[in-house]
C-alpha cells in the first residue's frame, strides 16, 4: 500500500474566496474525463499544457441559441466572431451550423473567405480597415460597417474609383442603462452624431445603407439593457423610412452576452447568474415586434455573440509543478499554465480543479503559473487540496479569447486539440516550435560575427 502523502495541519480563518449566506463549500469537484475521454491518457500523448475543445459542446451551444430567437423572431441569423477564437476548426464548426462571420482586420478576412465563407456574409468590424481591406470588401460585397467618419470619407473615395457601391451599415453607441457606456466605438444616438452620418449615407452616390450595429460592450448581464438597445434601434429604422422611405435590410445587435465564468468580485458564481439564451431573446425579440416596424418588412436580426457560444467548449490542461509557503503561512502552488496562455485569468476567477481526488482537505491557496513575473496568478485565494508535482489540473470555460489573445512570451505556444462529435481527437493546431520562432528574426549582417 502506498504511503499517503503528509499534510501538516493548519487552521487559518476563511479568506479564499467570498462565501455567500448559505457558507462556503470545501469539497473541491474534479474532472478527470472530456466527452468520455480520459484527460490522463490525452495528456499522456500530448503533454502538458495544452488546450482541448469540444466540438459537440459547440454544436449544442450554438443550437440552443438559434432556437431561442428562431422560436421568438422569423428572421435571425448569428455571424461567428473570429477574434473570440480564430482557430480554423472552430470557425468551420460554426458556419457548418450556419453562422456567418463577423471580422475586425484584414487578417480574420483573410481567414474568413478561406474557410468558405463568401464576402456578402462577411460583417466587416472595427476602427482600422486599411485601404487594401476596404478594396476588397468593396469588390467582395461584404457589409462594411462604418465606425468614423474618416471611415466614411475614405471609403466613399475608394467605392467612387472602383466605380462600385460599397454595401455599409452604421455602427452606433447608444446609452442602455449600462456602466460603463461603451462610447469609443462608432457614432453616438443621443447627441445627434448618428443621424448626422446616416443623413450623409443616405444621400452619397457610391454607398448603399444596408443595416444598422450596436454593440454596447462585453459579459453584460442586464439583459434590460438590450430590450432599451434594441427598441432605439428600430425607432432610428423607422425614422430612416419616414424621411427617406429606406427599409434597412438589417438590425445588428452585437454580442456581449455573458458566459457562466465568474468575474473578479462577484458575489456569486456566474453559474448561477448567468442569463440563459432565451433571457435574452425574450426581451430582444420582443422590443423589435413591439415597435411600430412594419410586420411585413421586419428587418434581418443579426448577433455577433461569440465569448457565450464557446467559452464553456474549451478547456486548459496543465500539471503542478511546485508548492511553496508563503510569507504570511499560506499555500503556494505553480502549476504550468500561466496568464501568457490563459489571457482571461485577469478579470475570470477560473476555477482550477484536479484529475482524481487526492484529499477531501483543502487549504487556502494561491495559484501562480510559471512565468517569471509577479502578475502571473491564475487564482488569488481559493480552497484547493494538496497536490504533488505532476499532478495533473483542468481549468474548463477557456473558449473564448485565450486562442486569440495568447502570448509567446518565455514559452512557446502549446497545442490544441479538438473532441469530435465521435469521440475522436485531432491535432487542430501544433505545439510551436523553437525554429518557428526563430525563423521569423534576422540579425543584421555586423552582429552575425
Amino acid at each position: 500500500m502506498k504511503k499517503l502523502d503528509y499534510e501538516r495541519p493548519i487552521i487559518n480563518k476563511v479568506n479564499a474566496g467570498m462565501p455567500d449566506k448559505f457558507g462556503m463549500g470545501t469539497r473541491v469537484p474534479i474532472i478527470s474525463h472530456i466527452e468520455e475521454l480520459a484527460i490522463k491518457d490525452i495528456m499522456a500523448q500530448y503533454g502538458s499544457p495544452l488546450y482541448v475543445i469540444s466540438e459537440s459542446c459547440i454544436r449544442k451551444t450554438y443550437r440552443q441559441a438559434q432556437r431561442a430567437f428562431a422560436s421568438r423572431y422569423p428572421r435571425v441569423q448569428f455571424a461567428w466572431s473570429y477574434k473570440t477564437n480564430y482557430l480554423n476548426a472552430v470557425c468551420k464548426i460554426f458556419h457548418s451550423e450556419g453562422a456567418w462571420a463577423e471580422v475586425v482586420s484584414g487578417f480574420e478576412y483573410s481567414k474568413a473567405i478561406e474557410n468558405g465563407i463568401s464576402g456578402d456574409q462577411i460583417i466587416f468590424n472595427g476602427p482600422e480597415k486599411s485601404k487594401e481591406d476596404l478594396e476588397r470588401a468593396i469588390n467582395d460585397g461584404a457589409m462594411i460597417h462604418l465606425d468614423s467618419l474618416d471611415e466614411f470619407y475614405f471609403l466613399g473615395e475608394l467605392a467612387h474609383k472602383l466605380n462600385k457601391t460599397a454595401k455599409v451599415a452604421l455602427r452606433i453607441n447608444l446609452d442602455a442603462g449600462i456602466y460603463p457606456q461603451w462610447d469609443r466605438f462608432g457614432f453616438n444616438l443621443e447627441n445627434g452624431e448618428a443621424w448626422h452620418v446616416l443623413n450623409r449615407v443616405m444621400i452619397h452616390d457610391s454607398m448603399e445603407l444596408l443595416g444598422l450595429h450596436t454593440h454596447m460592450g462585453t459579459y453584460i448581464t442586464a439583459v434590460s439593457a438590450y430590450a432599451i438597445a434594441a427598441k432605439k434601434m428600430a425607432d432610428l429604422a423607422i425614422r430612416l423610412f419616414r424621411k427617406f422611405n429606406h427599409s434597412v435590410k438589417y438590425l445588428d445587435l452585437g454580442g456581449g452576452f455573458a458566459s457562466k465564468n465568474t468575474l473578479k468580485g462577484a458575489y456569486l458564481p456566474g453559474s448561477d447568474t448567468c442569463p440563459s439564451f432565451d433571457d435574452y431573446a425574450e426581451v430582444i425579440t420582443s422590443a423589435l415586434l413591439a415597435s411600430e416596424l412594419p410586420p411585413d418588412r421586419l428587418p434581418l436580426l443579426i448577433l455577433e455573440s461569440g465569448r457565450a457560444l464557446v467559452d464553456d467548449a474549451g478547456f486548459m490542461l496543465g500539471s503542478v509543478l511546485a508548492n511553496k509557503r508563503l510569507v504570511d503561512g499560506r499555500r503556494a502552488t505553480v502549476i504550468d499554465i500561466g496568464v501568457n496562455m490563459l489571457f482571461t485569468s485577469f478579470w475570470y476567477e477560473h476555477d482550477v480543479l484536479p484529475t482524481q481526488m487526492k484529499s477531501d482537505q483543502t487549504e487556502n491557496t494561491t495559484i501562480y503559473g510559471p512565468l517569471c513575473m509577479n502578475i502571473d496568478v491564475i487564482r488569488e485565494a481559493v480552497q484547493f487540496p494538496l497536490l504533488q508535482r505532476g499532478d495533473a489540473v483542468v481549468i474548463p470555460r477557456i473558449g473564448a479569447y485565450n486562442m486569440t489573445q495568447w502570448m509567446q512570451f518565455i514559452k512557446l505556444r502549446p497545442p490544441v486539440l479538438l473532441i469530435d462529435e465521435d469521440r475522436n481527437l485531432h491535432l487542430i493546431r501544433k505545439k510551436e516550435t523553437y525554429e518557428q520562432f526563430n525563423n521569423m528574426e534576422d540579425v543584421p549582417e555586423h552582429l552575425k560575427t
